[in-house]
């Protein structure tokens, strides 16, 4: 048996953006920090993230349709603190709706609007799977997740 404690140190050494998942279920409008999301495939456009089935809001995200993803920008440690740990819910005038009625928040420099093609139990998570509908993406600096720290993460010059 593995001990998890070093394993998520180790895995700590794997330095990956933060994003913010947003969806609407029976409580409202909801956010949770990630940082598992990653491409699946550009044909047809799909990605994936990652749900603990622990979390207290996996009866919203669990059974969503859609989602978005927000990939967060450099000034959105506030939000991803939130979001991990704080008030998941939503006020109104905080999103405004997207495709499915997916609450679209702000403080991202990438964002993708998707619908649930797949879900896939993986040990004590779910993969959640989506098909990308509609996405946006602005310049700036992203945020980053290392070792317990963020920080920001930015196109070096050439």
């Amino acid at each position: 048996m593995i001990d998890t404690r070093p394993l998520r140190h180790a895995l700590g050494g794997f330095a990956t953006g933060v994003c913010v998942v947003t969806a609407m279920g029976a409580r409202g409008a909801m956010g949770i920090t990630v940082n598992s999301f990653t491409s699946v495939s550009l044909e047809p456009p799909t990605v994936l993230w990652s749900l603990g089935k622990k979390s207290d809001r996996w009866p919203t995200f669990s059974q969503a349709d859609h989602f978005a993803v927000h990939v967060l920008n450099s000034d959105g440690a506030e939000l991803c603190q939130r979001f991990a740990f704080g008030n998941p819910l939503l006020e109104p005038d905080e999103f405004e709706p997207g495709i499915g009625g997916v609450p679209l928040i702000d403080g991202w420099i990438s964002r993708f609007e998707c619908h649930v093609c797949r879900r896939e139990d993986a040990g004590d998570h779910l993969l959640i799977f989506g098909r990308v509908e509609r996405f946006e993406a602005r310049d700036g600096t992203g945020l980053a997740f290392f070792r317990g720290s963020y920080g920001p993460i930015s196109r070096g010059e050439r």
